[in-house]
């Protein structure tokens, strides 16, 4: 494990370490104007979600790390506080990044991407026609970071109506990821999206108490073929299955021709049992799994 002090990196350095391990980071693509109105739009990867009431999403235009100078977004939100941000989908990516290009003040960056400029309902920045899904945003506060270059500016943004593409809804009127396809920021050029193989769904543990990894029996919970991902899918349920559940699955044929061609090889039983459980976890059959982890030879 390499360890590494901050202090005693270039910012620069230390910025690449950070974008890097920190990702996927979704992308705020931000409509700001100045005084004059002039528009400006331009992505920030130091973005999230903070907050569902009030709705509150933060990001922040750092301070460039080469000369310490501020971005034009910053500056406008510090004159306009309002703000439009945008989810880039992969329709949009490309445009998404060439919008990234620091072209002087005044220069209008949804003309310069080739995108549609959409007047907002009520703020005065203009919001992308192409864009999936799009917040009309108060600016509340910026809170600045810090003064040297690298230092971030925490926006923090107020929605105050919401734009949907009614083609990412599914039948329940829930964003469908399948469609939606957000583009996430990762380190140097890199970029990653939503594909179908992609993506995966986890049982919350918030509707039931998990009795947790720790009360899984030592065999199972120190097994080299169960991975920490299966324990943790083990540790989830409520409790363990009835014993007339274990002996149901104990009088199977595949159970007994186990028990027969592994009656002197004790290591092979369990190696296979753990095996078997752990095809059934990754199929999403819990309870099964447990079965079959809790069987005697």
């Amino acid at each position: 494990m390499k360890t590494i002090d901050p202090n005693e990196l270039k910012t620069q350095d230390l910025q690449a370490i950070l974008q890097g391990a920190v990702a996927p980071r979704p992308i705020a693509f931000a409509s700001t104007v100045d005084l004059e109105g002039n528009v400006n739009l331009s992505p920030f990867s130091f973005f999230n979600l903070f907050s569902a009431n009030p709705p509150i999403l933060v990001f922040s235009p750092s301070r460039r790390v080469r000369d310490n100078t501020t971005k034009h977004t910053l500056e406008n939100v510090l004159e306009v506080p309002e703000v439009v941000i945008h989810i880039v989908g992969f329709d949009q990516v490309e445009q998404m990044s060439l919008a990234s290009t620091e072209y002087p003040k005044g220069v209008n960056e949804f003309e310069k991407a080739g995108l549609t400029s959409v007047k907002s309902d009520l703020i005065t920045p203009p919001r992308v026609k192409e864009s999936p899904v799009a917040f009309e945003c108060r600016v509340n506060e910026v809170k600045s970071l810090g003064d040297q270059g690298g230092a971030g500016n925490l926006v923090i943004c107020e929605i105050l109506r919401i734009h949907l593409d009614e083609r990412i809804l599914d039948e329940h009127g829930a964003i469908d990821p399948h469609i939606l396809a957000p583009v996430a920021r990762l380190g140097g050029s890199w970029y990653s999206k939503i594909t179908p193989d992609s993506l995966f769904q986890i049982p919350k543990p918030l509707t039931k108490l998990g009795i947790g990894v720790d009360q899984i029996p030592e065999e199972i919970r120190k097994s080299p073929v169960l991975t920490g991902n299966n324990l943790g899918r083990l540790g989830n349920v409520e409790q363990l299955p009835s014993q007339e559940e274990v002996e149901e699955l104990s009088r199977s044929s595949e159970v007994q021709e186990m028990r027969i061609r592994f009656q002197n090889d004790p290591d092979s039983w369990t190696d296979h049992l753990h095996r078997w459980a752990k095809m059934e976890l990754e199929a999403g059959n819990v309870e099964k799994a447990w079965q079959i982890l809790l069987q005697k030879p």
